[in-house]
């Protein structure tokens, strides 16, 4: 690893111990709602949750990276199928896990991450 790599990791690794309380706690819910959410095809839920709530939350934690993808998916047309609406939305779901791993809330990064593996269900049928 070199020196500058070294010095961005340390230095994410320390904005993220700092996280106060108020934040960590918003984190570890939101990534339960996104997690409920994306395992149940709530697709409405998660448009309101990507939108609406991931961008706020990483302003105010200054994840820069997370609330530009938020905004991005925002501002972009809206996908004209299912599978590409949750292509996007797992792409964003992908980030945060990484911010709960940084965060050191490993559970909810898993959570994460096990949500995102359950395939899309047919139109009319909801996942078990």
């Amino acid at each position: 690893m070199t020196l500058v790599q070294e010095r961005a990791e340390s230095m994410l690794h320390c904005s993220m111990e700092t996280l106060t309380e108020h934040l960590r706690t918003g984190l570890e819910d939101l990534a339960a709602d996104v997690a409920h959410a994306r395992r149940q095809e709530e697709l409405g839920r998660l448009a309101l949750l990507c939108f609406c709530e991931i961008r706020p939350w990483a302003r105010r934690a200054e994840e820069e990276c997370l609330a530009a993808k938020a905004s991005a998916m925002s501002a972009q047309s809206v996908p004209t199928s299912r599978n590409a609406f949750l292509k996007r939305i797992d792409a964003l779901i992908a980030e945060l896990e990484q911010t709960c791993e940084r965060a050191g809330l490993g559970e909810s990064a898993a959570n994460l991450r096990r949500a995102r593996a359950v395939e899309p269900q047919p139109w009319g049928r909801s996942p078990t």
